[in-house]
């Protein structure tokens, strides 16, 4: 489900229906120069590919080529990872008065306040 120019309630309310039925869910809007995106998929499987690092050759001398990683793009390997996001209302609920958001608070970017 796609929401964009819904009230934060509508917004919520859809994301719970979505995030108990198991469907993904994404709402966004842009306000001038500012905008923002939500994404709730709930518990989300994928598959990440990565590249080998190659290890330095030994007979290389000490040298600043000797020393620097090289990547293989010939060699990757798949690995697979698991992410559980939040729900819209968890978002919103932050409380910003303990010190571990006064933390979060410096990471947090303005625009996250515009659903505020």
């Amino acid at each position: 489900v796609c929401l964009t120019g819904c009230s934060r309630d509508v917004m919520v309310k859809i994301d719970q229906i979505c995030h108990r039925n198991g469907v993904k869910f994404f709402s966004g809007d842009v306000f001038g120069y500012h905008g923002y995106m939500f994404a709730d998929l709930g518990e989300h499987e994928f598959v990440e590919e990565k590249t080998k690092v190659a290890k330095p050759n030994p007979g290389l001398e000490d040298g600043p080529e000797a020393k620097k990683a090289k990547l293989d793009s010939s060699e990757t390997t798949m690995v697979k990872k698991r992410v559980l996001f939040c729900q819209l209302k968890d978002a919103l609920a932050v409380d910003w008065s303990g010190e571990k958001a006064a933390a979060a608070l410096k990471r947090t970017t303005p625009d996250y306040f515009l659903l505020q």
